[in-house]
């Protein structure tokens, strides 16, 4: 008998996603819609003047007659239950959640369809674990903090879903698993990017719009950084350390066996020739040109896709000249359907979590919504309690509220006006507001399945988000411990 069908089984993301729809359908019934006034406010920023539209706290009202509910289903592009997938799918744009990430995620796994025919990556990590035997701990605690860096300084993200295509093949075939793989890359650029003292689509648009000094803080920020990074990396090689001694305890073991016999079945001698060298430099020089892009010009979604686009064109041509796996024009081709395929669920994942937003009536403040609702009220909880359980609340509203905005850059804006004046009531400094919404944002982003980048990345893994969340939450909750001690301490030591 297979002991492993007895017991509950963590439902798939798609089901759960639908009932979350579900649940948020039902608030619409309950929870009557309400609005903003919004204005535009400006603040400096590495020298330049920057402009972000935010709502005016005070300004909010219901929209009379507004508890009506969902429909079941709603015509004319409208946002009805049975709408959600479709609705989710084609919301946003180019620059944002969803169509604009769902375009990234398939060109992202498309280009390195190409890169991984050419098998540059494979030949690759066949060198690398043959130079690096007895060493192979150290891609850990390097590559943790050079994530987490990243995550800090330019607010990588959705890049960490490329570079899990390439390390979590590596890190598995080192002996480890994929979800070690996550955790260097992705959960690593999230911890950089929820402690950062300088993350310019966070902190600095968080403090821009709360009349902070922009990067004011810095040492605290830094030496937070510092502390998170550590205790990410620690767990992360206590973990991977176990997993390599007992792999089968792996909650990723069965969807790893993927990765497994991409190698099993290949000849696992080294012949890492010139073309692969050629194709991997490629990548690490495509790489190199997207962090120039993003730090020097600001690149963003339609950019870095067009820049991956370019890096898997630029090493299926080397693929083809060299011959590198009898490669040949039309394998291009086929080599981006395919892995433009392998990323399909997770495409698909990040349209039915907009669904959700959508279905609370979307996150424009001037727009009668539930969610500005909800925004509101949420707003009143924090007057007459002590500093430090406002500060605290703050936190975890941050956090909580981070599963229907994940974009770092919105929810500041959306937040941030309301947040700012409730510490100045409540006796907290406007600096901690700021350090509880960047915490809540941020480390958020590691657990909650409505984040595109961590879906992309679970795609990209072949890991199912209820796994992820089996494994997580205990990380999870001690990453909230931590957060909750560093918010308390800059309360009590009157951080500003």
């Amino acid at each position: 008998m297979d002991k492993k069908k007895k017991g509950f089984e963590m439902p798939h993301t798609y089901v759960i996603i639908f009932f979350v729809v579900l649940l948020a359908a039902v608030l619409t019934y309950l929870i009557p819609a309400g609005m903003f006034e919004t204005k535009e406010v400006t603040y400096e920023h590495s020298g330049a003047e920057e402009t972000q539209t935010v709502l005016i706290p005070g300004s909010f009202n219901v929209e009379e007659g507004s508890s009506q509910g969902t429909s079941l289903f709603e015509p004319g592009g409208g946002a009805g239950l049975l709408n959600y997938v479709f609705e989710g799918l084609v919301s946003g744009d180019k620059w944002g959640s969803a169509v604009g990430v769902v375009a990234f995620i398939l060109i992202i796994g498309g280009a390195f369809g190409i890169i991984m025919r050419t098998r540059a990556v494979e030949e690759g990590i066949l060198s690398v674990i043959d130079r690096t035997k007895g060493k192979e701990v150290l891609i850990i605690p390097v590559m943790f903090f050079l994530f987490s860096l990243g995550g800090a300084v330019f607010g990588m993200g959705e890049e960490a879903i490329a570079f899990a295509m390439i390390l979590v093949p590596l890190v598995v075939a080192l002996g480890y698993d994929a979800i070690t793989g996550i955790m260097i890359t992705y959960v690593a650029t999230q911890i950089g990017f929820g402690t950062s003292w300088m993350n310019p689509f966070g902190v600095a648009i968080a403090q821009g719009v709360s009349d902070v000094p922009v990067l004011s803080g810095t040492p605290f920020r830094f030496v937070m950084w510092l502390v998170f990074t550590a205790v990410g990396t620690f767990y992360t090689w206590k973990y991977a350390s176990k997993i390599r001694k007992h792999p089968t305890q792996s909650l990723s073991y069965d969807s790893d066996q993927y990765f497994r016999d991409d190698f099993d079945h290949q000849d696992m001698t080294v012949k890492f020739r010139t073309g692969h060298v050629l194709v991997l430099l490629t990548v690490a020089a495509g790489i190199g040109w997207i962090i120039w892009g993003v730090i020097q010009h600001a690149y963003y979604i339609p950019e870095i896709a067009s820049q991956f686009f370019t890096i898997g064109l630029v090493a299926g041509i080397i693929g083809v000249i060299f011959k590198l796996n009898d490669m040949k024009v039309n394998d291009i081709a086929e080599g981006f359907a395919q892995g433009a395929k392998d990323l399909l669920p997770a495409a698909l994942v990040v349209g039915m979590a907009k669904g959700i937003i959508i279905i609370l009536g979307g996150d424009d403040p001037t727009t009668a919504s539930v969610l500005n609702t909800i925004l509101h009220s949420a707003g009143q909880l924090f007057e007459g309690v002590p500093e430090v359980i406002s500060a605290w609340l703050m936190f975890l509203f941050q956090s909580i509220f981070n599963f229907f905005v994940v974009s770092g850059s919105g929810q500041a804006a959306l937040t941030m006006p309301l947040m700012a004046p409730l510490a100045d009531i409540a006796g907290v400094s406007r600096q901690v507001a700021v350090l509880a919404f960047q915490l809540g944002d941020g480390l958020t982003n590691i657990i909650v399945p409505t984040s595109a980048a961590l879906m992309g990345t679970l795609g990209a893994a072949r890991l199912d988000w209820g796994k992820w969340f089996t494994f997580i939450i205990k990380f999870q909750l001690i990453m909230f411990g931590l957060a909750s001690a560093f918010i308390i301490t800059a309360v009590l030591i009157n951080f500003t």
